[in-house]
């Protein structure tokens, strides 16, 4: 299949990359030159580490770069696509205005697909001419480890439609959950629940950062604890999905002070280095509410 993918984000890129990895042709484009050549450079460091890890061999990595071509020509990209998925943030205009771009340049049978983790892909569809061919693909970051994709079916997703995104999540070697068109799905409804209320709990003195997460990680076998995660994530990309919820769902998913707090203060996890953690070289260091020097030797 040839796959374009728009915006070359976290997400974008690692879509690119699982794409490619997989034998697909992919079209990376993005709006600015800088972020194609970023996006296209972060799959590379990705293949790179896997070739470290034996995971990858030079030859593949080789190979998916090449099956990459990274554009900021829309109509170039989208040009000949069997599946456009669209990475762009979470803004509902945005994701609207670069899906009826993309319809545009697209053949009449192609798919289009958003990587949204919350927003209603219904209501993305209601701004194509043919809104039968959009479906949502929620990919988990990072894409290339993570083993599942959300398929969310909006209110006029075809069976052609659904059918070629289950092919395509299917050659990529990863699983589906298939979910109807509603607030959150299900992912994203289900972990921003744990992750706020982990958050509540570290706010109100219940716990600290490690406990808390030690908690979920040894006590319900969580690979990765509720605080940990929403640096992964991003504290703003969980505070956009709160407010989205809240304003769908009510006063359940409120958003915690604390989390306002650092997203106000550019604390947005592991992107930016502290969040609930420090970060240093993709790696959390300690719990910000550990000192820097916590269980260093006595001198």
């Amino acid at each position: 299949m040839r796959i374009t993918v728009l915006g070359a984000g976290t997400m974008g890129s690692g879509i690119a990359h699982a794409a490619a990895t997989a034998g697909h042709d992919v079209a990376l484009r993005d709006a600015e030159e800088a972020y194609v050549e970023d996006g296209v450079a972060s799959v590379d460091a990705t293949l790179a580490e896997g070739v470290d890890r034996g995971k990858v061999t030079p030859a593949e990595r080789e190979a998916a770069l090449d099956r990459i071509a990274g554009t900021t020509d829309l109509a170039a990209a989208a040009a000949g696509a069997d599946l456009v998925v669209e990475a762009v943030p979470e803004d509902l205009d945005l994701k609207r205005e670069t899906l009826a771009e993309a319809e545009d340049h697209v053949a009449a049978d192609a798919v289009l697909a958003s990587n949204t983790s919350a927003l209603s892909v219904t209501e993305l569809a209601s701004g194509l001419d043919r809104p039968e061919r959009l479906l949502g693909l929620h990919f988990f970051n990072p894409v290339h480890l993570m083993g599942l994709v959300e398929v969310v079916v909006a209110e006029r997703t075809d069976d052609a439609t659904l059918a070629t995104a289950r092919a395509f999540v299917d050659s990529l070697g990863k699983a589906t959950v298939e979910v109807r068109d509603s607030p959150g799905f299900a992912s994203s409804r289900l972990g921003v629940a744990l992750g706020v209320e982990a958050i509540r709990m570290y706010e109100t003195g219940v716990a600290g950062v490690a406990d808390i997460d030690a908690a979920m990680e040894l006590g319900y076998n969580h690979p990765v604890g509720p605080l940990e995660l929403t640096d992964v994530v991003g504290l703003d990309v969980r505070l956009d999905i709160l407010e989205h919820l809240r304003e769908e769902l009510g006063e359940r998913f409120r958003p915690p002070q604390a989390l306002k707090r650092k997203v106000r203060a550019g604390k947005l996890g592991k992107k930016t280095g502290e969040g609930f953690y420090v970060w240093a070289d993709g790696e959390a260091v300690r719990p910000v509410d550990e000192p820097a020097d916590a269980g260093a030797d006595d001198v």
